[in-house]
């Protein structure tokens, strides 16, 4: 009885926060719940259950294998999608979190420490949004403030000097913008996370989870690989922010993401990022189990790829990555 209202309450919740696209959905959901339940009750509904589940199936892959840019931005944002506490608490064994920048304070926005994941000692790092309002009130929505970023290089310097190897998962809209962030220097901690990142000797890997605004992802996203996964997303700037800067008109985002070709596969053709992480039919949210798993072996095998490389060599690699990005040629008529 216990598990049944835990199953009804989840389901609950996906229904309260489903996204405006997703109505074909929830209902065919809905649906397939309330036949269950009724079934629990001795009669036999199990084909009528598999044929909604079929149009389930049918309905998400139709709807999520056409997802424009701007629904993307919205599945990246969804309240249920996993954040990078979730993945530490999943395969990061024996997790120590570091805190502080040893300047101002702890920022509660951007977590940072070790653990191992496979039997590998590694530093880990990532934005971290709340799930509630008071949550997201102690960590910004995932806006780090500058003692955020200067207490990620700081561990980060750490695992240098351990020899060990950095993971880092981006998740944030966009960089802290109050009054005290720019007062203490949130540009600078910034501009120094991006200079120090490219000159440690060794590997990063960097994992967009959800969103990945501007500077404030840059500031922990100077990695050997970046992997963005299937409904996230990386920009310059937010869709409302440039709409905002455009047009006057905030209402022109989905019109902004579509222009700033920051989806994963965009990404991809264009040279910026080395691989698309698949998430499940659904996106992360739906199949945590399998985001997670996924996830983490893509997290291995980069990091098996880049222990073959020598750490003299792979501060060259790394900025030769990033100076071939943005190249282009002119020509003379």
């Amino acid at each position: 009885m216990n598990e049944t209202k835990k199953t009804v309450n989840s389901n609950r919740t996906l229904f309260d926060s489903s996204l405006p696209f997703e109505k074909p959905i929830v209902e065919l959901e809905k649906t397939v719940v309330e036949l269950r339940e009724h079934s629990k009750e001795g009669i036999d509904l199990s084909d009528e259950i598999k044929s909604v589940e079929k149009k389930l199936t049918k309905q998400l892959k139709e709807v999520y294998d056409n997802l424009s840019p701007w629904q993307k931005v919205q599945v990246a944002r969804h309240p249920l999608r996993p954040y990078t506490q979730d993945y530490i608490d999943s395969f990061v064994d024996d997790f120590v979190e570091i805190h502080g920048d040893r300047r101002f304070s702890d920022d509660k926005a951007l977590i940072a420490g070790f653990g191992m994941i496979e039997g590998r000692k590694v530093c880990v790092v990532g934005h971290q949004k709340g799930r509630d309002t008071k949550e997201n009130l102690l960590r910004m929505f995932g806006s780090a403030h500058p003692e955020g970023y200067r207490k990620a290089i700081r561990v980060m310097k750490l695992a240098e000097k351990a020899g060990l190897p950095i993971v880092s998962f981006i998740d944030t809209p966009g960089a802290y913008p109050g009054i005290g962030a720019e007062e203490r220097g949130q540009a600078e901690a910034i501009a120094s996370n991006l200079k120090d990142m490219a000159d440690l000797h060794t590997p990063i890997v960097a994992i967009v989870i959800g969103e990945g605004g501007s500077g404030g992802a840059l500031g922990i996203g100077v990695a050997d690989h970046v992997y963005v996964m299937e409904n996230a997303y990386y920009s310059v700037i937010s869709p409302e922010g440039c709409a905002a800067i455009l047009w006057k008109d905030n209402a022109r985002a989905p019109e902004a993401a579509e222009s700033l070709k920051m989806t994963a596969y965009d990404l991809l053709s264009l040279g910026l990022i080395d691989g698309v992480i698949k998430e499940p039919l659904g996106g992360a949210h739906r199949d945590f189990g399998t985001t997670a798993n996924t996830l983490k072996d893509v997290i291995v095998d980069s990091l098996n790829q880049l222990s073959k490389i020598p750490k003299k060599d792979i501060t060259e690699l790394r900025y030769d990555k990033f100076r071939k990005m943005g190249v282009f040629e002119e020509s003379v008529s």
